[in-house]
Parts: structure tokens; sequence; C-alpha cells
């Protein structure tokens, strides 16, 4: 926010904070937060961000989706793209959604924002009622049941959910323990990147965690 002045700044990022702040709790106050940064530095990146998750968070969908492609064009990131691909479906386009997801390189992308893709698009899958293509967007190299990371209790809990609609309950009932115990684990960890080894039920923590280690 340096192309702001001071006063502006601290006005910005106090509503910023504000936003971040009361996203779980108040989703419709955080929003209002939200768009009185926008009004402010409605060409700040972060604030079109901001201003997108907020949206999302009370189902305007078709804000969001504007929003976050506003960020993605300031920014050239494609770090929100499972938003993207979710906002999509909520304004009934799982077509579009899976195009949007399939447009981008994910070998260029962060794991956990991949990881967040492959949800994303096995839910459009689900909305089309594609169970096996919706399993099949799930396995992917991260969805290893002996490790835990900051995004495998979502893996596991979407892997198990499709299996359960798939009529596969022993299998489902597996991924959604493997869901658990990785929560738990990670619940005792004060570092979200940090990588958890899960054999057997025990838990045992591995020092220097490397995007690797998650592929």
């Amino acid at each position: 926010m340096k192309t702001l002045s001071k006063e502006n700044a601290e006005q910005v990022a106090r509503h910023l904070a504000m936003a971040a702040r009361l996203i779980d709790e108040d989703p419709a106050l955080a929003h209002e937060h939200a768009l009185a940064a926008s009004r402010r530095a409605g060409r700040i990146a972060i604030v079109r961000e901001s201003l997108a998750i907020t949206a999302y968070s009370i189902g305007d969908f078709a804000l969001a989706l504007r929003e976050l492609r506003t960020y993605r064009r300031i920014s050239g990131k494609d770090d929100q793209i499972a938003l993207m691909v979710d906002s999509e479906r909520g304004i009934g386009r799982a077509d579009r959604a899976l195009e949007t997801g399939r447009a981008v390189d994910r070998s260029k992308l962060a794991t956990p924002v991949r990881v967040a893709l492959a949800i994303a698009m096995s839910g459009a899958r689900l909305d089309q009622g594609e169970l096996e293509l919706a399993l099949g967007e799930l396995q992917i190299p991260e969805l290893d049941p002996d490790r835990a990371f900051e995004f495998s209790p979502a893996l596991f809990s979407a892997h198990a959910a499709v299996l359960e609609d798939l009529g596969r309950d022993d299998e489902a009932a597996f991924w959604a323990e493997r869901a658990e115990v990785a929560s738990d684990a990670l619940g005792l960890s004060g570092d979200d990147e940090e990588e958890i080894i899960i054999e057997d039920g025990l838990i045992e923590e591995e020092d220097g965690p490397t995007e690797e280690g998650a592929s």
C-alpha cells in the first residue's frame, strides 16, 4: 500500500485487520470492513482479495468472482484459483468451474493451493453427478494417509465424502479416521507447515518440512 498516503494506508490497514478478525464470527460485518477498504484503495490487490473472500463468506458468489478476477489481474497470481472455482459453482456454473480450474498450470501452484484446487474441482464434478471423476480429482500425490500437512484434513475428508457417495463405506471410514488423526496431530503443533508422520495411530514430528515431502 505504498502508493497510498500514510493516513489512508492506516485506515485501509485497520479495515483489513478487522475483516480478517471478524470473517469467522461475523462475516457480514467483515464484508462491510472490506467494502470500506475497497472504497479507499480499490487498486490494491490485497484489498480486492479481502473483498472477494468476505463476499464469498456471505454467499455473494457473483461479487466474489468479480473481485477474484480483479485481484488476479492486478496481482498476476493464481493463489485464489480454488475460490474462483468454488465461486463459479456457487452461481450454478459447474462447467465453467471446471474450465477455470483446467486453465491453470497446476505444476506452478504452491502445494496448498494445488490441493485446494483439487478439492474444488472434485466438488464441481459432484455438482454434475460425476462421482468417479470427482474421486479422480482427489487422487493426487498429497493424498497420503501416513503424512499430514495443514491441507491434509480437508483433503482426507473430501476423499472420504466421495467414497461414501460411491457406497464404498469401509474406505470412507478409513479416510474419515485419517482426517481426524491428522487434524488432532496438527492441532498439537504451532507450525501450520510442519509435517507430521502418521503410522499406526502414533504421531511423530519430522524436522525440516519441505514441499517435496508433501508431494
